[in-house]
């Protein structure tokens, strides 16, 4: 019987995971469809998707855990830790990865996104003046082939994405880094869900003080509705809700090596939903990339 409860757990964590990892990427689908053909600014968009979702994450932990989301701001420790979360990290990659998709589209800079733990090797490296074990050196090695083949197919001489968007994928990856690894202390202090909602509050607030964005943007249609309230409700809200939900029955390597279903599920919605191409080339980079997640994670 207890078998059977823990095969059901491990099941409902997998499930959690990849659920999670599939929104995360239909949102890069998403945003590309607001950014380039509803003629949504990033800068609003970026600052409506993490006010709304910021909201929306706080009210759902204040339902279950009470009053006490405001206790965190009582330490002025947690409060300097939750706004540079919140600016350098989750404004930092959001606009980043809006930004990449904007000059180029959901499939490629998600990819380019997922340089991340490459980063975060090289900085613990650094911080930690040791030098990376060899497995850690393939993978970075092997995540910078990766990139080569998806933004040049092979050819030193050519970029076949645009350069704005390669800038920004990198942009994306590196501030990736800082929003993993910037919330750590809080979130084993505090929880999860509470600090993410913050982060998004804080970044979405500090978005709109820098770009003062319009109080609305882009051309409102059915189709573009049903984009924004997915970018919030699913690609947001129900994506971070599930991801961190499935670390209650796996581990949390496990969970990020299955939530790495987010770049292939935007390269299938990106070619099937808005025609973009992706050849043989582009699928072996960005195979090479998400190689060194799983290797990462399994180290």
């Amino acid at each position: 019987m207890e078998n059977n409860s823990v095969r059901r757990n491990r099941r409902r964590g997998v499930l959690c995971a990849v659920a999670g990892g599939v929104f995360w990427g239909g949102s890069g689908v998403a945003g590309q469809y607001l950014l380039q053909q509803a003629g949504f600014t990033t800068e609003w968009l970026v600052t409506a998707r993490l006010v709304l979702a910021g909201i929306i994450l706080l009210a759902l932990d204040a339902g279950e855990h009470g009053g006490d989301v405001l206790r965190v701001w009582q330490d002025r420790r947690n409060a300097w830790e939750l706004l540079f979360f919140g600016v350098c990290g989750m404004m930092g990659v959001s606009y980043s990865y809006f930004a990449s998709i904007r000059y180029g589209n959901a499939a490629a800079a998600t990819v380019l996104q997922y340089l991340m733990p490459a980063m975060i090797v090289l900085y613990v490296a650094v911080r930690g003046r040791k030098w990376p074990s060899g497995l850690e050196v393939f993978c970075v090695l092997l995540a910078l082939f990766g990139t080569f083949l998806l933004v040049t197919h092979g050819d030193w001489h050519a970029l076949v994405i645009p350069l704005p968007a390669l800038l920004w994928g990198l942009v994306s990856a590196v501030t990736g880094a800082i929003y993993t690894l910037a919330p750590k202390r809080l979130i084993r202090a505090w929880r999860a869900p509470l600090i993410v909602g913050w982060g998004m509050l804080i970044g979405g607030i500090a978005m709109a003080a820098v770009s003062r964005p319009a109080l609305l943007c882009g051309e409102w249609t059915g189709t573009s509705l049903l984009a924004f309230l997915y970018l919030i409700l699913f690609g947001s809200v129900a994506a971070f809700t599930l991801y961190l939900g499935s670390t209650k029955y796996i581990a949390p390597s496990e969970a990020g090596v299955l939530a790495s279903v987010e770049p292939l599920t935007a390269i299938v919605l990106s070619v099937a939903l808005l025609g973009a191409s992706f050849g043989l080339l582009d699928v072996l980079g960005s195979a090479s990339i998400l190689a060194t997640v799983v290797l990462l994670a399994r180290q």
